[in-house]
């Protein structure tokens, strides 16, 4: 959405979208768990266990990707992506179709079908129902956790609302740098991300 003609009518309307989905949902599942006895008993930590089996994760990835040694699955990926591209009948994914039509109403429906709740969300929802506070301030809560989940669509939306040339700009010369340096930014924050996982985990067993 952010190198298209039209971002910012295009943000505008995922926003809404994926606010809808997003509050009305998150009201209905936590007015659902205060007081249930799934909020009292649940569990959401993380054992020394699993903090190492993930870190280790990160770590071989890191190392494969150090090492070169995806460059064959990068190598047929690449084929296989060209020759889509070839072929007569390629078509990008569907959301991205959707997206390109430059309609507000259409990404306020994207926004809406790929906006349900994941993992981290209800997590979030989770610890809010435990609190068990007053419903205005649950409401609240909510609210203000679904503005901060989705702040790296806000604030393009307020770039190019505040100054649109400046913002474009910036967009512009982020794309390129992910472009030359996300392989190496994945490499450094996986082997980080890893090691600090395996470190806690770590110290969590002793």
């Amino acid at each position: 959405m952010l190198l298209t003609p039209n971002p910012k009518r295009l943000l505008f309307g995922y926003l809404l979208g994926a606010y809808t989905t997003s509050i009305t949902l998150g009201l209905v599942i936590v007015f659902s768990l205060e007081g249930s006895s799934a909020v009292s008993t649940s569990k959401n930590t993380i054992s020394p266990a699993q903090d190492i089996a993930i870190g280790l994760v990160l770590l071989v990835v890191a190392l494969v990707l150090g090492t070169g040694h995806d460059k064959p699955l990068r190598e047929r990926r690449q084929e296989r992506r060209q020759a889509r591209h070839e072929a007569a009948d390629a078509r990008e994914p569907w959301s991205q179709r959707m997206l390109g039509r430059g309609s507000a109403r259409v990404t306020y429906a994207v926004g809406v079908l790929l906006s349900f709740p994941g993992v981290t969300y209800l997590a979030a929802l989770s610890r809010i129902a435990k609190l068990d506070t007053t419903a205005p301030l649950s409401v609240l809560l909510v609210v203000s956790f679904c503005f901060i989940q989705l702040l790296l669509l806000e604030l393009p939306l307020l770039g190019y609302v505040i100054a649109p040339d400046r913002t474009r700009d910036a967009v512009t010369r982020f794309h390129a740098w992910i472009s030359r340096s996300g392989r190496r930014t994945a490499i450094i924050g996986a082997a980080t991300l890893g090691s600090l996982l395996v470190a806690r985990g770590l110290i969590g067993l002793i």
